[in-house]
Parts: C-alpha cells; structure tokens; sequence
C-alpha cells in the first residue's frame, strides 16, 4: 500500500466567522458555543478518502485579527488549499473577502485551491449576505461556493471533502506535470576521466 498523500490546508477569514468551529466540526464532530478566538494559529490533522485514495488533511485554523495577518501570512508558503470564511451575519467580513484572497495572491503558491464559505446558516433570519452575494463574489475569484453551519452541521463535511478533492486533484496534476517535465539525455556520450 502506498504511503498516503498530506495536503496543507488553511482556513482564513475575519475573526469571529467560525474557522476554529468548523474545523472542530470537521475533526471531532462537536461545537463549543464557547469556543474562544485563535492566537496565532493552530492545526489539526484529518484523514480522508476521496476515489479510493487516502488523504492525509493537515489543518491550519490562522487568527482573523489584523495584528496576527503579518504572522499568518508566512503559513500561506505551500498551502495546496485555503478555505476562505465569512459570516452571513456580519456584512463587514463579507466586505474583507477580497483582502483575504489579496493576501492568498502575494503569499500563497499561485495554483493554490480556494474555495469561499459562508457560515452560520443556522441564524438564517440574521442573514445580511445573501446566498446570491456569496455566489457571484466566489464566481469573481474564479472558486466554488458554499454556505454552511458549524453549529448545526450543515455543509460542514461537504466543505472539506470538496476542497480536499479539487485539492488532490490540483496536486496529482502538479506531479504529473513534473514529471513530463523530467527529461533524460541519452546521446551524451560518457565522459572519460583523466586519471
């Protein structure tokens, strides 16, 4: 059996939108309404299976706050994924997506997977982002789109597995690719030394 693959993954976003509960979601399947904010940063690991193939998901929830983005800026360095994340009830973390996808552009690898993720569905009657919104925005940064629910386990599951899917696709086409790109000169002829 072949060794499995490990992807780096990031969640990134404003504080407060939930990356640190939806990653507990995704890992241990619980919520902690009282869960507190990321210093930092953290990181789990996860294992899945995507087409028969064992994935190794390594995990880093980074701090939302703008005096931590010098710090977790260097944790962009060979992320094969991010997960970027808002509130839909909280337009201003809607409003700073497109400062978290600048900072993917100057930090991240340039074929890095991102996928955008709307969180608290389960407070939908304080909805002030529309579906609609996150739709069109995940549509101008080229990624797919979900909105979700840490608390209620909505999407939750559905998000990682399809990051990591696109992800994996993304890093079996970048060993494919370097492979072709192996070349091997057999008419050089072999060099004689001199002594």
């Amino acid at each position: 059996m072949s060794q499995s693959k490990t992807l780096k993954i990031l969640i990134i976003g404003n504080s407060l939108v939930g990356k640190s509960s939806l990653l507990l979601r995704f890992c241990d399947n619980q919520f902690n309404e009282d869960l507190g904010t990321t210093i930092g940063v953290d990181f789990r690991f996860a294992t899945v299976k995507i087409n028969d193939e064992v994935v190794k998901l390594q995990i880093w929830d980074t701090a939302g706050q703008e005096r931590f983005r010098t710090i977790t800026g260097t944790y962009y360095r060979n992320a094969d994924g991010i997960m970027v994340v808002y509130d839909i009830t909280n337009k201003d973390t809607f409003d700073q997506i497109k400062l978290w996808f600048q900072e993917i552009k100057k930090n991240a690898p340039e074929n890095v997977v991102n996928i955008l993720v709307g969180n608290k569905t389960d407070l939908a009657q304080q909805r002030v982002v529309s579906y609609e919104d996150g739709q069109k925005l995940a549509k101008q940064f080229k990624c797919d789109f979900l909105e979700v629910s840490a608390k209620s386990n909505s999407n939750v599951q559905e998000s990682f597995h399809l990051l990591a899917e696109q992800t994996l696709q993304n890093f079996n086409k970048k060993k494919t690719k370097n492979r072709k790109g192996l070349k091997f000169n057999k008419d050089t002829p072999d060099k004689k030394s001199c002594c």
